[in-house]
């Protein structure tokens, strides 16, 4: 894994921890001799190694990766596979291409917070500070404006941000993927219908030859899959998802 990559992973897990840490360094000790001082350090270790376990999940939240793999998700449904591509498969190309677009964002995160960090110019809340402005930024220039609002008016007594930019990340990343998912669903639906056309057509010409017992859809499939191979669907619609990014 690269360095910007292992960033991503360290700034997601530091998403959740910095907050209960105190501002000044401290060192760890496990003294039983401290009344339950032993217990508290305990319950820390086993925060951050659970917080370190849910960092990747997290920090693919903040990127493109909802968007892609859900529509991939929808071409195999559209194409009539259940099992085929894997989702071993759908998962890691979504990865891939979500790598390709992000690596910009990555590569800023990791000079502006990372090396300083490593350097030790800055300690670890200006290093997570710094480093999630370019995933901020990346996240608001995606997110659709009612959304995010709709979900701002669900927190009484708090004020509206003025700008996405400046918006709390409990806000702004649960509002990211609603956009996100909802992108995705309406790329989908383009996806969707030639295959239903082909669906639509192969059970017309059934019908009309009397073979009503034979399952359209298994007819429709060699169809679908020379259509989107001939079409060379895999390349179009991977440069499609990567230039809606730039």
């Amino acid at each position: 894994m690269c360095l910007p990559a292992l960033w991503l992973v360290l700034l997601g897990a530091l998403t959740l921890t910095l907050a209960a840490l105190p501002a000044q360094a401290q060192d760890i000790t496990l003294s039983a001799g401290e009344g339950d001082s032993l217990a508290g350090r305990s319950l820390l270790i086993i925060a951050a190694i659970t917080l370190l376990s849910l960092a990747p999940g997290l920090a693919i939240m903040v990127t493109a990766f909802p968007f892609i793999v859900t529509v991939l998700s929808i071409l195999r449904q559209a194409l009539g596979l259940q099992q085929s591509p894997p989702n071993m498969l759908i998962i890691s190309l979504a990865l891939f291409l979500t790598w390709f677009i992000m690596e910009p964002v990555f590569l800023e995160s990791w000079r502006v917070a990372g090396q300083p960090l490593i350097d030790g110019a800055i300690d670890w809340h200006e290093a997570f500070a710094k480093g999630i402005e370019p995933f901020r930024t990346f996240m608001a220039g995606r997110t659709n404006p009612d959304t995010f609002a709709a979900l701002a008016e669900l927190r009484s007594g708090t004020p509206a941000p003025e700008s996405l930019e400046g918006a709390p990340l409990s806000t702004l990343v649960p509002s990211f993927m609603l956009s996100e998912v909802t992108r995705a669903f309406q790329i989908g639906f383009l996806v969707y219908l030639p295959f239903l056309i082909i669906d639509l057509v192969v059970s017309a010409v059934l019908m009309s030859m009397g073979m009503m017992m034979v399952p359209p859809a298994v007819v429709a499939l060699p169809f679908k899959l020379a259509f989107f191979v001939v079409a060379d669907g895999w390349v179009l619609l991977s440069g499609a998802l990567v230039r809606s990014y730039f």
